[in-house]
């Protein structure tokens, strides 16, 4: 259940950042900058800082070449798909669905990864408040 939501709120924030449809940050930002420019702002430093915990927690968790690592199997995945004729290179917004999809799969990876390594390990944290 843990890696389920952390990897909607990871999916979450990727689309609303960008998706092929109307409704995201990217082309609000747009249509909206000489109208509400002070929301803009705020808005997107919302989402850096959303994006700052998950990455900040990815390269601390598996490091830039298990990030790398984790996305080119993805990347090999959709290929297949793509090779298949699941998604279409041709449909734009199929595609892009399955990136922002395969990231999401990364960032979440990146913020479980801590937990599933303690429990894979068999370590776990003690507090010792007699020591001090």
């Amino acid at each position: 259940m843990g890696f389920l939501i952390r990897w909607i709120a990871a999916f979450l924030l990727l689309a609303l950042t960008f998706n092929p449809t109307r409704y995201d940050y990217y082309d609000w930002a747009r249509a909206s900058w000489s109208d509400a420019t002070p929301m803009v702002v705020l808005v997107g430093l919302l989402l850096l800082v959303a994006y700052a915990l998950f990455l900040t927690a990815l390269f601390r968790g598996i490091g830039r070449l298990g990030a790398l690592l984790i996305l080119a199997v993805i990347a090999a995945l959709i290929w297949v798909l793509v090779d298949y004729g699941i998604v279409s290179l041709n449909n734009p917004g199929a595609l892009t669905w399955a990136v922002l999809l395969a990231l999401s799969i990364v960032l979440a990876i990146g913020m479980y990864w801590g937990i599933l390594w303690r429990r894979m390990s068999g370590q776990f944290e003690v507090d010792d408040e007699d020591a001090a």
